[in-house]
């Protein structure tokens, strides 16, 4: 295989790379995928996902990985630049009949060495929580009576060298009284034991709570917010049950969200191509933004909650400002659509001309963040003092990266040029290494005129830096919850999420009350939402989608082709940056300096 700075064919894969930190390379011996190593038929499969969770235990080995094959579910101990993976002993395997895994993700607060939740969404509608460890299925959600329409079978457990018990779980096809469509995103609400969030294909969100049941019969929703493109609704009952509320937002699929570091605000991007960003506890719209043409697929916050990061099916990466509602940059490198987007909080940069007083206490820090790293901790201190001092220059450097169709990793810098231009721009690139840059988009001038004052590149691929000015803080719209929408919340005792961390809800609760038939024509009311379909000739060049030549382009660092097939996720650790594909293949890169010496 080919390596960096080399290659004969562009379409050789790439075993390793060089930035401006170092040599990251790729560890063949830290490679997960289904035990035999043999490639899937990825042809009408859902995406392989990946989520992990560290349980704190004393062996060193508390990082546990979990993801998902075609119809198959496996939960390993990651090992990662460490020890060579062993793929004959899962710890948890899981098969599925009649219906495939799409998405998970852990609950980071209740994780101990013993036990630890996980849910998973799947194509057919359903969510389950399970125990991996304790090899144990709690509940499923959107199913009728729950959880006793799942049954599970043992299935090849003596089978040689396997070590762990694998199970085949048929989800029976039974009415889904909620919503029948492909769960698309699911995640545990940020500082919440209990409370999670659904999104569908459909275009509906769902807030459920582990503690309670959901109904025998059709939800009987009632409005609660409405407002442009989107409408959130609760579940009218005489006893709480699930969903406690159903966001309807945008026209067709809402195919990712994704809370903000603090936890207070919502990214969500749907296949109208829009970006809609909401305070989560007051239920308020706080901004939108408009891809330049199709879907957007992905969408990542910035460690700090000051950026948005979107991809999706016009090839390109977008960076939105949270404090200013506006689009700062795109960046084109990918030749297909963009599946993920991510940032590395461990590679984002601030650096000092001179050392300064910190203003803030440690814990508001902390509690800003949720990586449980110090690096990332480190990181989002001095992002705070970058952005909240005037007085002394500081120079930030956000580092994200993407994955594609393409089959392409890139990494890009966000650096002082872009983020706080001191004059109006046309045009600004940020230097870039990358050999082969390819053509922009449909729409692009193609020119490239560089900010005023840059006379030449500097020698490290990333911009140079110019006098900032203020931007507004995360929380500058505030959290207002107006009175109706505080009553109605308060009613169900699990909607008030200022104090999720110190809320404990009962286990006891009463199950499958049942609210009488519902007429369809009444359900189809409920469903309705007040949605203004926005041309998009009319939105191009508006502060919504502004034209390709209004807003500074990003070229890669590097953008380097890394699989066979498409990639479908991009994760940054601290010591390793993790990427899969549809071939099931999940691949660990080591950070410079990170990659040790063992004995597999």
């Amino acid at each position: 295989m080919a390596t960096e700075g080399g290659g004969k064919e562009m379409n050789e894969i790439k075993t390793q790379f060089t930035t401006r930190e170092g040599l990251y390379k790729l560890l063949p011996h830290s490679e997960y995928s289904r035990p035999n190593r043999v490639p899937f038929n990825s042809q009408g499969s859902n995406p392989v996902r990946v989520s992990f969770v560290n349980l704190n235990d004393q062996s060193g080995n508390g990082d546990r990985l979990c993801f998902n094959v075609g119809r198959e579910l496996y939960f390993y101990i990651y090992k990662g630049v460490r020890k060579a993976a062993d793929l004959s002993k899962p710890i948890d395997k899981r098969i599925y009949k009649g219906t495939q895994p799409t998405c998970h993700d852990f609950s980071h607060l209740t994780a101990t060495a013993e036990s630890v939740s996980l849910l998973v969404g799947f194509s057919a509608g359903q969510v389950q929580l399970i125990d991996p460890i304790k090899k144990e299925t709690s509940k499923l959600f959107n199913e009728e009576n729950s959880c006793q329409h799942l049954w599970k079978v043992d299935w090849n457990e003596e089978r040689e060298n396997e070590g762990s018990k694998t199970s085949e779980e048929a989800l029976v096809p039974v009415q889904r009284l909620i919503d029948k469509s492909r769960v698309t995103c699911v995640k545990w609400v940020p500082g919440s034991e209990s409370l999670f969030l659904v999104a569908h294909s459909s275009g509906n969100m769902y807030l459920y709570n582990v503690e309670h049941a959901c109904g025998t019969t059709a939800p009987h929703y009632q409005l609660l917010k409405q407002g442009e493109s989107f409408a959130v609704h609760t579940c009218k009952s005489k006893s709480t049950r699930n969903p406690l509320l159903k966001w309807t937002v945008g026209e067709g699929a809402l195919n990712e969200f994704a809370f903000s570091p603090d936890g207070k605000f919502l990214a969500c991007v749907s296949q109208d191509g829009f970006l809609r960003v909401f305070n989560f506890d007051s239920v308020e719209l706080h901004g939108t933004m408009k891809s330049y043409f199709g879907g957007l697929l992905c969408v990542c916050w910035s460690p700090d909650g000051k950026y948005i990061v979107t991809g999706g099916e016009d090839d390109l990466v977008t960076v939105w400002s949270f404090g200013d509602c506006r689009v700062i940059a795109r960046g084109h490198g990918h030749k297909s659509w963009v599946s993920v987007v991510a940032f590395d909080p461990y590679t984002t940069s601030v650096e000092e001309s001179d050392p300064m007083e910190f203003s803030g206490s440690d814990e508001d820090f902390q509690d800003l963040l949720h990586f449980g790293r110090d690096r990332a901790n480190s990181t989002q201190s001095r992002l705070s003092k970058r952005n909240s001092t005037e007085s002394r220059p500081v120079s930030v450097t956000y580092r994200f990266g993407s994955v594609g169709q393409d089959t392409q990793l890139c990494l890009w810098d966000l650096t002082e040029d872009i983020l706080f231009p001191h004059q109006p721009l046309s045009r600004a690139r940020t230097h870039t290494n990358v050999m082969n840059a390819t053509s922009p988009p449909a729409g692009s001038t193609g020119n490239s005129i560089t900010t005023p004052g840059n006379s030449a590149p500097p020698p490290l691929p990333r911009s140079n830096s110019l006098p900032h000015s203020a931007v507004s803080s995360t929380g500058s719209k505030g959290s207002i919850a107006d009175g109706a929408i505080a009553s109605g919340v308060s009613k169900f005792a699990t909607l008030s999420l200022h104090d999720r961390k110190d809320r404990h809800h009962e286990k006891d609760h009463k199950r499958n009350h049942s609210m009488g038939h519902i007429s369809s024509k009444s359900s189809d009311k409920l469903n309705l939402v007040t949605k203004t379909k926005t041309d998009p000739a009319k939105t191009l060049g508006t502060p919504l989608c502004p034209r390709m030549e209004d807003v500074p382009l990003l070229e890669p660092l590097i953008c380097k082709k890394i699989a066979h097939e498409r990639l479908t996720v991009l994760i940054f650790l601290e010591d390793c940056i993790v990427t899969a594909c549809q071939e099931g293949f999940i691949c660990t890169w080591g950070r410079p300096g990170k990659v040790v010496s063992f004995n597999p």
